[in-house]
């Protein structure tokens, strides 16, 4: 009797170290999963949302990358770029109701060779391209647009009689109002990385 009652108490403290065990394998997972939560980088995010359209981070960091929106000299470059891609994603909707001719093909190779003469080599471009999860038929969609919106800018906003600086108040101007029409949520604060 004596070597069942040692067996079972035994046993009973062998389950209680299984549920110790379990329990403190349990807490360091806990422990590990909140520190790679908290260590997480941030990969996407909503920055601003214009008229329905997404910005996304990706968006900022891709055509910063690629030299296709330079930061106005800001301290903060991702809220410069944000800024301009806003401005531009109004001046598009605009452009898209107007419909202006579709540019050359050819105008769209030189624009893309454009940005493409920015990189010391291919490989380096084609890894900027990588990182910015862009390729070459996004950033050619992004130069057909470009054209399309100098097109209409051109029509629009070219007086015979008025210089460049007076042609940019008109454009700012205008862009203002667009701004002023339409739901722009802005999600992006300067603190955020």
């Amino acid at each position: 009797m004596a070597g069942r009652a040692g067996r079972a108490g035994t046993a009973g403290r062998s389950g209680k170290a299984r549920k110790a065990g379990w329990f403190f394998l349990a807490a360091a997972l806990a422990v590990n999963l909140h520190a790679a939560i908290v260590s997480a980088e941030t990969v996407d995010r909503v920055l601003a949302v214009v008229a329905g359209q997404l910005i996304m981070l990706s968006d900022v960091t891709a055509v910063r990358a690629l030299g296709i929106i330079e930061p106005a000299g800001d301290a903060d470059p991702i809220g410069s770029v944000l800024s301009r891609l806003i401005d531009r994603e109004l001046m598009l909707a605009e452009v898209d109701r107007y419909a202006p001719p579709e540019p050359d093909a050819a105008d769209i190779d030189r624009e893309v060779a454009a940005v493409r003469a920015r990189f010391p080599s291919q490989k380096v471009f084609d890894d900027t391209l990588a990182l910015s999860g862009y390729d070459v038929t996004h950033v050619r969609e992004i130069e057909r647009q470009n054209l399309r919106l100098r097109a209409y800018l051109d029509q629009r906003f070219n007086a015979p009689d008025s210089d460049a600086t007076r042609r940019q108040s008109l454009i700012d101007d205008w862009v203002a109002g667009l701004r002023r029409r339409t739901t722009i949520v802005n999600l992006y604060t300067p603190q955020q990385p």
